[in-house]
């Protein structure tokens, strides 16, 4: 599967960091080298006129990486918007070819690595450039990362669509349940998309798992032949 991986997912706050931190954990546990890179981070604000990535901080101390929060995510941005936006907000460019290069320094170091990205395939880093044509350029696989609930089956199935048109290739999408209260979508939503799509399933992450903030969830509810997969070899 090669030593690289991009994290999307079907909107912004469907679970991308802890499904991510899962997986980097579950790798560093094992005894391999896991790199981790956040392109560009919003929404940082932590007062005090400070930056603060919490997504990158979640990701260093999952993978348990030597990296620097400006090598891990080199853009920070204090507004919560797409990364092109809130660049152009602050008068600042986000360098693509940085960005590549970057991956690459981390990729080469490392057994593994994670990219995650924000928002969706199509949230734009710059002007008419979306994460999906960034993982595209890298060849990366996918792992697409979607909100068990109502909804759920046209938003992943469109992130799918897009990701095929884009020449990418989605190794399997994770239901992630966020809501305590249970749900007929939430129950059946598994069910109904084997019928529309042939990605696979990974696994479905419960919300109590989610809830405690536990990452060991993550090895524990996906496939144990996907995650087998994963290791990379030595």
């Amino acid at each position: 599967m090669g030593n690289g991986l991009f994290i999307t997912g079907t909107d912004t706050g469907v679970g991308k960091t802890f499904v991510t931190c899962g997986l980097a954990a579950v790798l560093s546990e094992s005894g391999y080298r896991v790199g981790v890179m956040k392109p560009a981070e919003t929404g940082c604000d932590g007062g005090d006129g400070k930056l603060v990535p919490q997504d990158a901080l979640a990701l260093k101390a999952a993978a348990g990486c030597e990296l620097s929060l400006e090598k891990i995510c080199p853009y920070q941005f204090r507004e919560p918007l797409a990364p092109s936006v809130a660049a152009e907000r602050e008068g600042r460019r986000i360098d693509i070819e940085r960005l590549m290069d970057i991956y690459r320094e981390i990729s080469a170091a490392h057994d593994i690595t994670f990219v995650e990205g924000a928002g969706g395939l199509m949230v734009p880093l710059v002007p008419s450039y979306t994460y999906a044509d960034f993982a595209s350029v890298l060849k990366l696989p996918v792992i697409v990362i979607a909100a068990n609930k109502l909804g759920v089956v046209n938003h992943l199935l469109l992130t799918l669509e897009h990701a095929s048109c884009k020449g990418l290739r989605v190794l399997g999408y994770v239901l992630n349940r966020l809501e305590p209260a249970a749900s007929l979508a939430a129950e059946s939503n598994r069910e109904a998309l084997l019928s529309l799509t042939a990605v696979p399933c990974l696994g479905e992450l419960s919300y109590a798992g989610v809830a405690a903030g536990a990452t060991a969830a993550v090895g524990a509810a996906l496939d144990s032949k996907f995650l087998a997969a994963l290791l990379p070899r030595r």
